[in-house]
């Protein structure tokens, strides 16, 4: 039989791994002010101590440093499965374990929210879709990935952790989440991830060339981190009966090159624009459509991206 949640006037027991990373330690900080107790978990791969340490005097919160590729026993209410290298730079390192991360991982996890019957999340990401022919992408595009490119060891695992998560819902009933999370940016990003955002805000703040693959005319959408885990918590909260997968993102697209603009003019930069060939199977667009987002969730972005590139640079001058 599976445990109850329990319930200590709302308080919940609540797990995140990755929690030192980006995201993780924006979630593990949210979740600590609405009471609850928090378990960040991490193998400090790319997350760091610096995200979390103003956390670590909160009696509510506790690290444990793990590699989920290995099982854990914990007695917990909520997992937000957020650990995986995110940017091609880190999760390329290694592919055979940023794949294990991501599928032995999301099994690993699965068979600990089986155990205690705890509500699961997965950090699953506009990835699955690869280099879309659909565009906006809706939740039901399949996707158009390449199996065995440079990025496929993320692209893949994330699309099979997806599987799995579906597997143990319609098996075991398993109260699962998925969100699909699309280009997200601000405080606590890595300053060596590789990812567009920081790459050209630390290019800029040192007055470098800033690098622009392809000629630039390549678009994202660029949610900011506050908005992104207020759509997390929103997803979490919803009943049984919604799974996901949703996307969650900021639907306003922009060119690369009007990026690295951008983020010239906030700065003052001196930097000029390189550019350099694309890497293989960089998509060309990538767009989310939140409408399942908007009507199951009620949420959308608040933050424009001319706020949310001041705030990050922001942190990122005082980082520097």
């Amino acid at each position: 039989m599976k445990k109850k949640q329990r319930n200590y006037n709302y308080q919940k027991r609540i797990l995140i791994t990755g929690g030192a990373g980006f995201l993780g330690s924006h979630l593990c900080e949210r979740l600590l002010l609405e009471g609850h107790d928090v378990i960040c978990l991490d193998n400090f791969f790319t997350g760091t101590k610096r995200n979390i340490s103003h956390l670590l005097d909160s009696n509510n919160f506790e690290v444990i440093r793990h590699d989920i590729v290995t099982p854990i026993f914990l007695e917990i209410d909520e997992i937000y499965n957020l650990a995986c290298p995110a940017s091609p730079l880190h999760y390329q390192h290694d592919p055979i374990q940023t794949f294990k991360t991501g599928v032995l991982g999301a099994m690993n996890m699965l068979g600990l929210a089986k155990r205690t019957g705890a509500k699961i999340m997965q950090a699953s990401t506009s990835e699955v879709y690869g280099d879309p022919e659909v565009h906006p992408q809706p939740e039901n595009y399949w996707g158009r990935v390449n199996p065995h490119g440079v990025r496929s060891c993320y692209d893949e695992s994330k699309r099979s952790a997806e599987t799995l998560f579906f597997d143990y819902k319609r098996q075991h009933n398993l109260n699962i989440k998925v969100a699909r999370i699309f280009n997200t940016y601000g405080p606590n990003m890595h300053p060596n991830d590789g990812r567009v955002v920081s790459n050209f805000i630390i290019q800029a703040l040192k007055n470098s060339p800033i690098t622009v693959y392809g000629d630039g005319t390549q678009t994202r959408s660029f949610c900011y981190v506050d908005d992104l885990i207020e759509s997390f918590v929103k997803l979490m909260d919803l009943p049984h009966d919604f799974s996901g997968p949703v996307n969650t993102g900021n639907p306003i697209e922009f060119t690369i090159l009007e990026l690295a603009e951008k983020i010239i003019h906030i700065t003052g930069s001196k930097s000029i624009i390189n550019f350099e060939p694309l890497p293989q199977d960089d998509p060309a667009q990538r767009k989310p459509d939140i409408s399942l987002a908007k009507k199951r969730l009620n949420w959308e972005p608040k933050i424009e991206l001319e706020e949310g590139l001041i705030k990050t640079i922001e942190y990122f001058k005082k980082t520097l």
